[in-house]
């Protein structure tokens, strides 16, 4: 699903920032940082820590990009500390079909095609739909038309008692795998769509019944020691997943550096051959 094309550029920050000071002493807390740790890992004094907080210093652009590279702070928010510190955004952020992004992008669709029989799809920060593979659609039948809708927020989908809800076999566990993991990502980038999406998320009611006798849940129990599967029932049977998330780890686009490829594999055998014969390659 391409955004509309656009003009690449780097786009300064639309929302008042409080001061740069501020924002720092957030980030440093939220890390679980003392002054002291801060201090310690960007290799100046505790003093000037203080007065960069406290106002009393004003940080140069390099010293913000520095700071926020010890504090690992999102590149988008790392615009958001140079604007507030009175510098232009430094990370361009392009439209997924820009032409800049070209290669990169084709890179998802190589992963993704590649990938099947099994499936694999390709989401933003915020975990709405940004491309899938074929493997994707099938497994998604069923779901309420309005969920399927784009923008399409894979989370949403997965715990909607109108989406694959009712069909998740191991769903408490499911459900408590994903609200833990966007609880970890809402602390590392303190979103407020990703703060609002984990509590829309966590007062969805459970599907009635959802959590049916799985007659294969004693052979799989293993699985549990090691990842969290995703238990599926469906026309083909009961299948079985495991996932890997893939990011670009050098990217310095603020898009790119939010795009992730979540892929599904097998966790079983039989899980293995009924996508095959679904999907023949």
């Amino acid at each position: 699903m391409p955004e509309s094309a656009g003009h690449s550029a780097v786009r300064p920050i639309a929302r008042t920032a409080p001061p740069v000071g501020e924002l720092l002493r957030q980030w440093r807390r939220r890390r679980g940082f003392s002054q002291l740790d801060l201090a310690c890992e960007a290799d100046i004094s505790t003093r000037h820590v203080s007065f960069l907080e406290t106002g009393r210093s004003l940080p140069s652009r390099s010293m913000v990009i520095h700071l926020a590279e010890r504090l690992d702070i999102p590149l988008r928010e790392r615009n958001a500390l140079l604007v507030a510190a009175g510098y232009a955004p430094v990370y361009p952020e392009h439209r997924l079909d820009d032409p800049a992004l070209r290669a990169a992008r084709k890179a998802v669709d190589l992963v993704l095609t590649g990938h099947e029989p099994y499936p694999a799809l390709a989401v933003d920060r915020h975990w709405t739909l940004v491309a899938a593979n074929r493997a994707v659609a099938p497994l998604l039948a069923g779901a309420a038309e309005g969920l399927l809708r784009p923008p399409v927020n894979v989370l949403r989908l997965s715990l909607h008692p109108a989406g694959l809800a009712p069909r998740i076999d191991n769903f408490s566990q499911w459900r408590s795998h994903v609200l833990t993991r966007l609880a970890r990502q809402v602390d590392v980038s303190a979103d407020p769509v990703l703060i609002s999406l984990h509590a829309e998320l966590k007062a969805l009611p459970a599907p009635v019944a959802s959590e049916k006798a799985d007659p294969t849940g004693a052979a799989e129990a293993h699985h549990a020691d090691v990842v969290v599967p995703l238990r599926l029932r469906t026309p083909a049977g009961l299948l079985s997943f495991f996932s890997t998330t893939t990011v670009f780890g050098t990217a310095v686009d603020v898009t790119l550096s939010e795009l992730a490829i979540e892929a599904f594999f097998p966790a079983d055998a039989a899980t293995a051959e009924a996508l095959r014969q679904a999907l023949p390659q």
